[in-house]
């Protein structure tokens, strides 16, 4: 089975690898400053079949190694961040723009790397430095309200319905936030975290995986992590070696994908 991007590697670092959320697409994204689109004719649970995965096309950012892409939730959209830069692009898929939005007001940060899109299309959320989150409208890309964290965030995640924010803090705290009135609702302590790293939302909106710099992902129900300030996980997954970097679960939640980019292979599935 080839790789899905046989048709152009990439000359850096691949940071993002994703498919459509509706079209029979992969995208690539890395730090050689190129977003790829791949169409996938033979895709099926096994692999994908590199032979049959023509190159659709490819753009370049000019001195813009990339952080973070992603696609919009209609699939219209590529959101990409760099690692050094304050501001990003938004490709238009449909007209073949490339947007860059230099300048978001009443966001002052030095550079802007990590986001998340709402599962309902409507925000996006940008992690700042010194805990600050900020809320976009996607439609606009202008601000619509600022969070603050308790020391740094290091990750977030919306609830399916994209009601509430989940935060997670290097210090392991985790913070609930109301998405509607932007009011904290609720926080607390990831169990044995000395330094959050990542954080997921199942899509039945069941659990919660936290995953720390020691390796350890716990799982948590969302209703014990809405009341307790110490809940305690209903499991404590410690396959990882390395730091979790990377979790995430399967659309039926029956899967927990956890991973850690520090070890090559480092990849679970419980």
């Amino acid at each position: 089975c080839l790789p899905a991007n046989q048709e152009r590697f990439a000359n850096g670092k691949l940071v993002t690898v994703q498919f459509h959320p509706s079209a029979q697409v992969v995208m690539t994204a890395g730090h050689d400053r190129s977003v790829s689109l791949f169409q996938v004719k033979n895709f099926n649970l096994r692999c994908v079949d590199g032979i049959r995965n023509p190159r659709i096309q490819s753009i370049y950012l000019e001195s813009f190694p990339i952080y973070k892409a992603c696609f919009s939730v209609d699939g219209e959209q590529v959101i990409a961040t760099g690692t050094h830069h304050k501001m990003f692009f938004v490709y238009d898929m449909m007209s073949g723009s490339i947007i860059p939005i230099q300048k978001v007001r009443g966001v002052d940060e030095r550079f802007l790397r990590d986001f998340e899109l709402s599962p309902d299309g409507s925000f996006m959320l940008l992690t700042g430095t010194s805990g600050y989150l900020y809320l976009l409208s996607m439609k606009t890309k202008e601000l619509i309200s600022t969070m603050k964290v308790n020391g740094r965030c290091t990750a977030s995640a919306f609830t399916p319905d994209s009601s509430k924010i989940y935060s997670y803090s290097k210090e392991g705290e985790v913070f609930i936030w109301d998405v509607r009135s932007r009011k904290c609702l609720h926080k607390f302590e990831d169990e044995g975290s000395l330094e959050g790293k990542c954080i997921a939302v199942s899509k039945n909106n069941q659990y919660v995986a936290c995953g720390s710099a020691s390796g350890v992902v716990n799982l948590y129900t969302t209703d014990v992590c809405l009341k307790e300030n110490h809940p305690k996980p209903v499991k404590a997954i410690m396959n990882l070696v390395t730091s979790a970097t990377c979790v995430t679960f399967n659309p039926t939640t029956e899967i927990l994908a956890v991973a850690s980019r520090e070890t090559d292979e480092a990849v679970k599935l419980v």
